[in-house]
């Protein structure tokens, strides 16, 4: 039987003090900055995906007391564990659990890189094929990492060249007051333009004069030169810079 303490010590024989301290500053753990009090302990994400493998078998009990953790590395290898038992089960029964779980636990998904490494794969999958109204509310919740979580999950279909619910949803966040909510739907948008430009450029000629800066640079990002600085051109036209 895993227990919680296994794995907690293969973590912190893997950290790192110096690295917890570069952490913590990339992270933004400041007060007032969106990571305001996480804790790190300086293990790099290959060593917890490492870890992740050889504990793939864990229990969801045992996940929740690692996921509700004040260190942030010990909720990513929750996280990474979760994908992994999401992804080796055969029961459709068993995957909604293992949903219901994730869902239920967003509060201690709150950072962007616990968000991204595990929304698309867990929750974008799993809506394929359903009713996709959660990712609607999400994005009208009052938190960011929920709000982020519906707009990153879309990566999952956008993948597969289903770009309604990202576009429908990035029109939501088109006013919204986080920069990290601007990268986010930037970089699904580039996605969707990598997969197919006119699609993006369309969504670009109604939707420029509204698209925060970060957003629209990231979301031309791939465009050629010349593009780039027309597209921003416009946009500083249209903030009188």
């Amino acid at each position: 039987m895993i227990t919680v303490s296994q794995i907690i010590t293969e973590l912190e024989n893997c950290g790192n003090p110096e690295k917890a301290v570069h952490l913590s500053r990339f992270f933004k753990t400041g007060k007032g900055q969106y990571g305001e009090g996480d804790r790190f302990m300086g293990v790099t994400v290959p060593e917890q995906r490492r870890i992740a493998k050889r504990y793939a078998a864990t229990e969801l009990p045992v996940l929740e007391e690692l996921i509700s953790s004040p260190f942030h590395e010990q909720r990513l290898t929750a996280l990474l564990i979760l994908v992994l038992k999401y992804q080796k089960s055969k029961s459709e029964t068993e995957k909604e659990e293992y949903i219901r779980f994730y869902l239920s636990h967003t509060r201690f998904i709150n950072n962007w890189d616990l968000v991204d490494l595990s929304c698309y794969t867990l929750l974008g999958h799993w809506l394929e094929d359903k009713d996709r109204s959660v990712l609607y509310e999400l994005t009208d919740s009052s938190s960011l990492w929920e709000q982020r979580i519906a707009i990153v999950s879309c990566m999952y279909f956008v993948r597969k060249g289903d770009f309604k619910d990202c576009l429908a949803i990035a029109r939501k966040l088109l006013y919204h007051p986080h920069d990290l909510i601007h990268k986010a739907t930037g970089w699904l948008l580039r996605e969707i333009g990598k997969k197919d430009k006119a699609v993006l450029v369309a969504f670009l000629q109604d939707c420029y004069l509204r698209m925060p800066r970060t957003m629209l640079r990231y979301a031309i990002e791939r465009f050629p030169e010349e593009e780039r600085k027309k597209w921003m051109k416009r946009e500083e036209v249209k903030t009188g810079k």
